[in-house]
């Protein structure tokens, strides 16, 4: 079974979460503080944070130099490209958005915000594929049934590519969209991530650190727990792709590295595992509890037992 570390949180959250916040064996979260105050400084989310401002600003342009910086560093970042197709249709680009939003959906298909500025953006274009995008959306809110968590997103995303198939502006129904969460927001879904994934609660969890991502865009932590809930739900594809992103933007975020290792020891990839942790050991060199981790792993074949 996976052991259990409590990390200490630092700066004024401190007193409110105390005690909510242990992290998964293995670290993940890079020191435990909150995504506003941790983690190593990396541009990518800075510019996410400067492109929320302004698109809450409503200044457009700046939004879209921010967001076409953060897709440029994370190129596989979906919020970046969704984030950078809303940009684009607030400013009538509808070119630029339907390019943006496609690499959006083919990031995570399943985003209905994503799906929804597709088709958005198509039926402004007066793209017959428009069409497409509200077929997938109706057919996930027939399978919803108003009986799932998104059904009231699935509605208004649903009305409103038939409004804009009628003539309606794409800007004004994405308005509802256009004022985000900021740091505490995204600290506290954060926190109700790490708790979910501790009960193993994956899809919840999931959902949380979604939040968080919108509000602190490619974190590493975030990106490292996304990943550790895809792993314990069986896709490792999903699983690696999140790792990668967190290295991609911290390429020595300890969590992530000991966590694609792990995942690298399930896949038969011992060769792989080995490499990351010379990582760690190079990284940690009074020893950290991430490279003792996946040196268990590595002996054991496997999740080590007790």
């Amino acid at each position: 079974m996976v052991a259990f570390r409590t990390w200490i949180i630092a700066g004024a959250a401190a007193a409110a979460l105390s005690g909510t916040a242990a992290l998964a064996a293995g670290g993940g979260g890079g020191g435990g503080d909150m995504p506003s105050v941790s983690g190593p400084q990396y541009d990518p989310a800075e510019e996410y944070a400067k492109g929320v401002a302004a698109l809450n600003a409503q200044k457009y342009k700046d939004a879209e130099r921010a967001f076409d910086r953060v897709v440029d560093a994370v190129p596989k970042n979906a919020e970046g490209w969704r984030m950078l197709g809303l940009a684009n249709v607030q400013q009538g680009d509808f070119k630029g958005a339907k390019r943006a939003y496609e690499r959006a959906v083919r990031l995570e298909p399943d985003s209905i915000a994503a799906r929804q500025g597709l088709g958005l953006a198509l039926a402004s274009l007066k793209d017959a594929k428009a069409q497409e995008q509200l077929a997938w959306l109706k057919a996930k809110a027939a399978a919803c049934a108003d009986a799932c968590a998104e059904a009231a997103e699935l509605k208004a995303a649903t009305q409103a590519v038939e409004g804009a198939l009628a003539g309606a502006a794409p800007s004004a129904a994405l308005a509802p969209q256009m004022l985000f969460a900021g740091p505490e927001a995204g600290d506290a879904a954060y926190v109700a991530a790490v708790g979910l994934i501790n009960e193993k609660r994956y899809d919840e969890a999931l959902a949380a650190l979604a939040a968080a991502r919108e509000a602190f865009g490619p974190h590493p932590d975030i990106l490292t727990y996304q990943g550790y809930a895809w792993r314990k739900k069986g896709d490792l594809a999903r699983a690696e792709a999140h790792y990668r992103q967190a290295l991609a933007v911290a390429p020595d975020h300890r969590g992530a590295t000991e966590y694609y290792g792990e995942l690298k020891v399930e896949t038969g990839d011992l060769a792989g595992a080995r490499a990351l942790l010379a990582r760690l050991d190079a990284a940690c060199a009074y020893g950290c509890p991430e490279a003792e981790e996946l040196r268990r792993w590595i002996a054991a074949g496997g999740e080590p037992n007790g």
